[in-house]
């Protein structure tokens, strides 16, 4: 006689396998009716092509946060692609179960932000986001902002001297401050932002929950060499200190840079790859 333990572990491992069936299946055929190849999924989704390919078989530790971004490339959404699953009854157990704290915060996290169309590319400096986005700007006729330039016009100072001055709380003030104003002028937009955005919790969240991000990727050696063709010399001193800071910088801010909706990687292809790349991840998201 099988003991209850036993068949409450059997049924909760065969839910598991109908679970990454069911996403299998649904994600194969979404994938299909795109015509997208795995390796452009996993390109627009940053995400690996390894990982695609498990989920497609039904295998692999599905992660909620990285399976968000597959929907979100496909047009589509994580429930969709869970489809035939029904997570509400048990959701709603656990969910009331759970602390007012936690309820609350559940909710901030599961609201619909209103984005429209505005697109928010952001990185550390070398990544091509000003590059690209001007070049899509142009192709998709839509405005092209930095916001650290809307920062110097409030200031009537470039940024050099608004940290001389103020130091970074006064210039992170004046960030948050510019990306309102983009908010209040602007419904369609590619905006490049500074890499330290990330730094400010509420600034980085009211970007997030506002704009389509993507992290415009770049590997430290790519960076430092796009710095350097800006006319900026100055990696050159100490080059070795100042690639490991970059890494470091890159470690540090890896978590938070993760939170955008798209990764786009532009080291080891050439930028007209990119830029299609770019100019799909804009299309598919209905801000052309």
């Amino acid at each position: 006689m099988v003991g209850s333990e036993d068949y409450l572990s059997k049924k909760q491992t065969d839910d598991q396998a109908d679970v990454l069936k069911t996403l299998a299946i649904n994600l194969r055929q979404k994938r299909k009716a795109k015509k997208l190849s795995r390796r452009v999924l996993a390109e627009v989704a940053g995400v690996s092509q390894r990982y695609l390919a498990q989920i497609e078989v039904g295998k692999g530790n599905v992660s909620v946060g990285i399976l968000n971004r597959v929907a979100c490339a496909l047009d589509s959404s994580l429930l969709k692609l869970l489809g035939g699953v029904e997570p509400v009854d048990k959701f709603s157990e656990i969910f009331f179960a759970a602390p007012m704290e936690t309820q609350n915060a559940v909710l901030q996290l599961l609201s619909i932000p209103d984005k429209k169309k505005r697109i928010a590319l952001l990185g550390l400096r070398g990544a091509g986001k000003s590059t690209l986005g001007k070049q899509a700007s142009a192709i998709l006729d839509i405005p092209f902002i930095e916001l650290n330039d809307v920062v110097e016009r409030l200031a009537a100072l470039p940024v050099s001297e608004i940290i001389a001055l103020y130091g970074p709380d006064g210039y992170r003030k004046l960030e948050a401050d510019a990306l309102t104003e983009v908010l209040a002028k602007h419904d369609r937009c590619i905006l490049a932002v500074a890499g330290g955005i990330v730094t400010n919790r509420e600034t980085y969240n009211r970007l997030i929950n506002r704009f389509h991000t993507i992290w415009v990727q770049a590997s430290p050696e790519d960076h430092m060499a796009r710095v350097r063709a800006q006319g900026d010399l100055r990696p050159m001193e100490g080059h070795v200190q100042v690639m490991d800071r970059l890494r470091d910088i890159l470690k540090a801010r890896k978590f938070d840079y993760g939170r955008a909706d798209i990764h786009l990687n532009t080291s080891n292809a050439r930028e007209p790859i990119v830029l299609r790349s770019l100019l799909e991840i804009i299309r598919q998201i209905g801000a052309k």
